[in-house]
């Protein structure tokens, strides 16, 4: 007789059950849907896609570039409003897309970088300070451009940093 006919089969356990503090899964977003919201106004997406940081870049960006128009300087921020516009909308598709793409990644997996932080804080100054008198905006236009060249020296320095590393 073989061992197989010797008694009845017994079932193997149930699998146990997810770890109480494991990390909750992401859900899948609907990256038209995040669309849409974005396209109300923007942020809404990156909220949707949970990503809130984003979400308040996106919104002090755009508001800040309407302010920018409205009480500085035609230019540059009259440009920048229909440029965080539509960046905002490419990338809550692209956050959602990713999410539905990645789905086994937690919510813990996903580290919001210090400069997110860094920047709303230097931008909540600036305001302040414009508001109570002690910086005028409207001086620090022409200075426009050191942005841009602090926004290039930054990028080519992680360039170099991962071509380093690789």
């Amino acid at each position: 007789m073989s061992e197989s006919s010797i008694g009845p089969e017994i079932p193997s356990p149930p699998p146990p059950p997810p770890a109480a503090g494991a990390a909750p899964q992401r859900s899948l977003k609907n990256p038209w849907a995040a669309v849409a919201l974005s396209f109300l106004f923007p942020g809404v997406g990156q909220v949707y896609n949970a990503q809130p940081a984003k979400a308040l870049v996106f919104f002090f960006a755009f508001t800040g570039a309407i302010y920018g128009t409205a009480e500085v300087s035609p230019f540059p921020f009259a440009f920048l409003i229909p440029f965080v516009y539509l960046f905002n909308l490419v990338d809550a598709y692209r956050g959602a897309a990713l999410a539905a793409e990645r789905r086994t990644e937690t919510l813990e997996d996903v580290a919001e970088s210090p400069a997110w932080g860094t920047g709303l804080m230097v931008m909540g100054a600036l305001l302040l300070f414009h508001n109570l008198g002690w910086l005028h905006l409207g001086a620090l236009v022409r200075f426009w451009p050191v942005l841009l060249i602090a926004a290039g020296f930054a990028f080519l320095r992680g360039a170099l940093q991962r071509r380093k590393a690789a």
